[in-house]
């Protein structure tokens, strides 16, 4: 009695003896790790084959009856790709553009988050609603007028027309300014009283504040331009400017006896993806975890 009144009066309350499980509890949590299990089995698989098959020969690659692993594991594949000066150009020039395309996607996007949420200006409520309509436009159904306009604009078979027409994106807009609406005005304006503008307000406050969504929202860019196949397939014609998805595909369409070597260019294609995601999953999941509070 002595013991419980000292928990209570220090702020804890006695913790209840945990009861045991009953036996269908138990085959509940073990039904939850299998299909865990398996589910993890079955995203990994692809990825994990592909790497194997990256050691194998033409030959084993296709082979019936399929066998996982090699008879003898070929590293020639991985370093014969990583010789090719074409496929270190590619993977340079598609890492060049990509991190051009998030800087400047996070700075569009962020810059018109901001006046969506903190500036008061004539038709802003009109406005908002155009750019979350446009959300629900599939990006198939514009890809003739955009080829159109890219054209006249004479951008194509550049850099300029891979980077500048997907800049502007109404769900990163929409993603930033729910971040931007949480942020005490309070801050903005002390600010003000210390002579701040609006831009200044933005560089210097809400730029910093801005890790969260900026996390999140710059994979999301990386992950569409690394990963872009049709856009590049329309404009780019000359091949010291194809993007890496373009340099795969057309690898397999002039060399697809030669499945090994392809599996492995596939294999360092996605490595920068996953070396990506592994450095930044903790804020990925803290992010999503902040937004399920919310």
């Amino acid at each position: 009695m002595q013991e419980t009144t000292r928990i209570v009066l220090a702020g804890k309350e006695p913790r209840s003896p945990r009861l045991p499980r009953s036996t269908g509890g138990w085959l509940v949590a073990v039904g939850k790790v299998i299909l865990g299990a398996l589910f993890i089995i079955a995203s990994l698989f692809p990825l994990a084959w592909m790497v194997i098959a990256g050691f194998k020969s033409k030959t084993e690659v296709v082979e019936t009856p399929f066998q996982f692993f090699p008879e003898v594991w070929l590293w020639q594949n991985y370093a014969q790709i990583l010789a090719d000066p074409t496929f270190l150009r590619t993977l340079a020039w598609t890492l060049f553009g990509a991190v051009l395309f998030t800087v400047g996607s996070l700075a569009v996007n962020s810059l018109a988050a901001y006046a969506f949420a903190r500036l008061d200006f004539r038709f802003k409520g009109t406005i908002w609603a155009i750019v979350i309509t446009t959300m629900f436009i599939p990006g198939m159904t514009i890809l003739l007028t955009s080829f159109i306009v890219v054209t006249r604009l004479s951008m194509l078979d550049t850099l300029a027309v891979l980077v500048i027409p997907g800049l502007a994106s109404a769900a990163m807009v929409f993603f930033i300014r729910q971040f931007y609406l949480n942020i005490p005005k309070s801050l903005e304006e002390a600010a003000m009283l210390d002579g701040c503008g609006r831009f200044g307000i933005f560089v210097r406050i809400f730029l910093p504040l801005s890790k969260p969504p900026f996390v999140v929202m710059g994979i999301t860019a990386f992950l569409a331009y690394w990963n872009s196949y049709v856009w590049p397939i329309l404009t780019i014609t000359s091949p010291d400017k194809f993007v890496l998805q373009q340099y795969l595909a057309t690898f397999r369409s002039e060399r697809s006896t030669e499945l090994g070597l392809l599996m492995a260019g596939s294999v360092l294609a996605a490595a920068p993806v996953i070396i990506l995601f592994l450095i930044f999953q903790r804020q990925i999941i803290g992010n999503i975890k902040m937004a399920g509070l919310k």
